[in-house]
């Protein structure tokens, strides 16, 4: 892990337990730190913080004010923070389910949700229930119990549903006409990747460790695949259209597995 980003995430916790005291019962790197996958001027710091109890709206408004970047600023492009109660995190539901939510950065737009009731459907209602997921199985304990105890993960039926739903939700997302070359494209494509290994083999991969295993196993889009894993290291991204066939390959997969 990156000496910033360590640094960081201890000054967060100990933050969050000034405000919260004894009802904070765990904090959890996720995302690409938990999956050993951070990398430094890309990636963001995803953490989820576990509450005892129901959070008070003085409560959930004192931590954003103590945690967002211009109190404490992220060394990364931003941070994404979730806070659940520790029944949510242990019931499995594929539901927001959050108490308070926020995003914060220097390359980050700033934004509060107050509980997962607010999240709008047009933002995705899908990406908690599968962070939850991630956070089962590498979820990296920063304070508290193993992340595999304290969040539970999705049903086998729930988890695939959020999947198609979030590649529903990627697909929606204005798309460049033609073949040239796309911003996102890429996360596009080893998104997709990531979704059709867990469904396929049952473990959450970084994205690019996720599209060389399905190269490695000879699959029919391997010239996309290693197209969009050579971006990071500086190569032009696909084409926008030939990576929504992509998503849509997946989709369908996984639709069938249904």
């Amino acid at each position: 892990m990156d000496t910033d980003v360590r640094q960081y995430l201890a000054d967060l916790v100990a933050a969050a337990r000034d405000v919260l005291g004894g009802d904070l019962v765990g904090a959890y790197a996720a995302g690409s730190v938990a999956l050993g996958a951070y990398q430094v001027g890309r990636s963001d710091v995803d953490v989820a913080l576990v509450c005892a109890d129901a959070l008070d709206d003085g409560h959930k408004r004192e931590l954003v004010a103590r945690l967002r970047h211009e109190a404490l600023p992220c060394p990364a492009r931003g941070l994404e923070l979730v806070v659940y109660r520790r029944e949510v995190a242990g019931s499995g539901t594929p539901e927001p389910g959050f108490e308070v939510e926020l995003n914060t950065g220097a390359r980050m737009p700033f934004r509060a949700t107050w509980s997962g009731d607010e999240r709008a459907a047009a933002d995705g209602r899908f990406w908690y229930g599968l962070d939850r997921s991630i956070l089962h199985q590498d979820g990296l304990a920063l304070l508290g119990p193993p992340a595999e105890e304290m969040f539970a993960d999705l049903s086998p039926a729930d988890l695939r549903r959020l999947l198609v739903e979030a590649l529903t939700w990627w697909l929606a997302l204005p798309t460049p006409p033609g073949d040239e070359p796309a911003a996102g494209a890429e996360d596009a494509v080893l998104g997709a990747c990531r979704s059709l290994v867990r469904c396929r083999d049952g473990v959450w991969l970084p994205k690019v460790a996720a599209g060389r295993r399905l190269v490695e196993r000879g699959h029919p889009e391997t010239a996309l695949i290693e197209r969009a894993i050579a971006v990071r290291l500086g190569g032009p991204p696909p084409g926008g259209r030939e990576a929504r066939d992509f998503q849509r390959g997946v989709r369908d997969e996984i639709r069938a597995a249904m």
